[in-house]
């Protein structure tokens, strides 16, 4: 069965309904996601998609595109366990999505429960069908699918759908990263390893572990693992970050080859140009790779250099020549909220005044934090044409921040950029760094809220079909909120994402001829009322007919 799609023509719908033409109504909620489908519809993502899907299936039984739309919305709801996916079916909008042609609302003959009828894709089940597909199918393929195979598609294929919507920004920003994911310690996660982790959350090795103290040692812990290298793509601003590129990797690997491989499928799924500027963490210092990234795909490299490197000592240096200055240096300012829709209530003003009172008079009476930690002030300096680095081909500049404290000692740390500092500041390049940690507000969402680490099952491919499909969904429903002008709700957690959209509304939709209209009940009710009288007569015997049909929907339902 292929998919299909219905258009939202309101005015075309009620023209016909008003001539007494109508081929189904529903009432639906969950709207949020249902519109979020059918954006996906809309724009052909499922189909592209499902188009390109390493199924390891000889026959497709069941569409690809079905396959894909469960996996999203049981991530959109927070699912993990397929054996969920009945019920997320039910209370979910993805099928409103679909329409009729796919599934509808039908009353239990025993029980006189409203569930679902849906027309499956073959002829194989005993009972009738109450989701699109069994959660079975659903666990098997994704067991199935090779985890290599499935991780290329998504670094791949899903990243040339995203250039084909136009999603990515003209700047094109891109931010590396790694980040451990944990799981319970049971040696069965294939591909997992155990590691040590300070009370940070990093992990240690014998030498760093001899070097703490006692109570420090106490605090670490042996932790099972993997290791999430992502390739993410953002503006300037932050306003939305998409996972272009991931791997599962066991946590024992090396990140740096890793994501630097992510780049290249990236950049030939994508093209050159696109991939500009790339934010990475000294984890992926590499002079060769980075140097490969400038001079065979035009891309430029930010990155903060090790003390222990020839670079830092050269520029320590370079440091005592007079043309070589520093500058005062602040940090960017918050992006401010969106200003409110309406005045903030005199009651909550004076409440929000008292507890600000409140908390200013506990910092008050708050010991002042030890010179050697008061930061007095930061400066910036720049240095262009650095060759130091043996390693890397093509030459550098290096940003220079200088923090002083209140003691009078000084701190410096170091940034290299293959991008010539030209007539730019070195402050504009600080600043164009700290994008890199606001994406920990990102790795926070996921793990938190969008279940990312929350693995059911200990097979290696299911752990990666989490992973890839969590990221799909993430990043699928922010750009489909940039589509439709809520991009300040990428910020936002899933849950309140789902809040701010109202996902409980309740609508009817009327459809006719491949279209659909959207209606309050009250809307509808309305409608009804002022139709003429031969419109009625049609509609009457129309409802009459599908009435009977929805009676006798169900011919074989399972036992109650």
């Amino acid at each position: 069965m292929d998919l299909v799609c219905y258009e939202h023509d309101q005015g075309f719908v009620l023209a016909r309904f008003r001539q007494g033409e109508f081929d189904y109504l529903d009432a639906a909620s969950e709207v949020v996601e249902t519109e979020f489908f059918r954006y996906l519809g809309a724009a052909q993502l499922l189909q592209t998609l499902a188009g390109t899907y390493p199924t390891p299936r000889q026959k497709a039984e069941v569409p690809l595109w079905i396959y894909l739309a469960s996996h999203l919305s049981l991530r959109l709801h927070g699912v993990s366990s397929f054996h969920a996916y009945p019920y997320v079916v039910r209370c979910g909008g993805m099928l409103n999505a679909f329409g009729p042609a796919v599934a509808s609302k039908v009353t239990h003959p025993d029980t006189g429960d409203v569930t679902l009828r849906c027309a499956g894709f073959n002829a194989k089940n005993s009972y009738d069908r109450q989701t699109p597909c069994d959660q079975d199918f659903l666990r098997k393929l994704a067991r199935d699918t090779p985890a290599e195979a499935l991780q290329t598609w998504y670094n791949r294929d899903v990243a040339r759908v995203l250039h084909q919507q136009q999603a990515f920004d003209p700047e094109g920003l891109f931010i590396g990263d790694a980040s451990y994911l944990f799981v319970p310690d049971n040696p069965a996660y294939e591909g997992s390893a155990r590691l040590l982790f300070d009370a940070q959350g990093h992990p240690m090795d014998a030498a760093a572990l001899a070097a703490l103290t006692p109570q420090q040692a106490a605090r670490c812990q042996w932790r099972r693992c993997y290791k999430l290298v992502s390739l993410l793509h953002t503006d300037p601003s932050g306003s939305f970050f998409y996972r272009v590129g991931v791997r599962v990797v066991s946590g024992t690997a090396n990140e740096c080859p890793v994501l630097y491989a992510l780049v290249e499928e990236v950049v030939a799924a994508v093209g050159p140009g696109v991939l500009r500027r790339l934010l990475l963490d000294r984890g992926f210092l590499d002079g060769a790779a980075i140097g490969r990234c400038k001079q065979a795909h035009g891309i430029d490299v930010l990155i903060p250099v090790r003390k222990s490197m020839a670079v830092y000592q050269d520029a320590l240096g370079l440091l005592r020549l007079p043309e070589v200055r520093f500058t005062p240096y602040a940090p960017p300012t918050p992006r401010p909220e969106a200003p409110r829709p309406r005045p903030t209530p005199e009651r909550v003003r004076r409440r929000e005044a008292t507890r600000q009172q409140t908390l200013q008079g506990r910092q008050a009476h708050r010991p002042p934090p030890p010179p050697a930690e008061t930061l007095v002030r930061s400066e910036v300096a720049g240095i262009d044409g650095v060759r130091s680095w043996e390693s890397c081909p093509v030459p550098l500049s290096v940003v220079i921040t200088r923090e002083v404290y209140a003691d009078g000692h000084a701190e410096l740390w170091m940034l290299l950029d293959t991008k010539p500092l030209g007539g730019a500041s070195a402050a504009a390049r600080r600043d164009e760094y700290h994008l890199r940690t606001t994406i920990e507000e990102g790795h926070r969402q996921l793990k938190c809220f969008w279940d990312l680490t929350h693995f059911t099952s200990r097979a290696f491919a299911l752990v990666v079909n989490q992973v890839v499909f969590v990221a799909l969904a993430y990043t699928l429903l922010q750009l489909f909120l940039r589509q439709q002008g809520r991009a300040e709700l990428n910020r936002r957690t899933r849950p309140r994402v789902r809040d701010q959209l109202l996902p409980s509304a309740a609508v009817i939709l009327l459809y006719c001829q491949q279209r659909f209209a959207i209606l309050t009940p009250l809307e509808y009710t309305e409608l009804l009322l002022t139709l003429t009288e031969p419109a009625r007569r049609k509609i009457l015997a129309q409802a009459r007919r599908l009435r009977r049909e929805l009676l006798a929907a169900l011919p074989n339902p399972r036992a109650p």
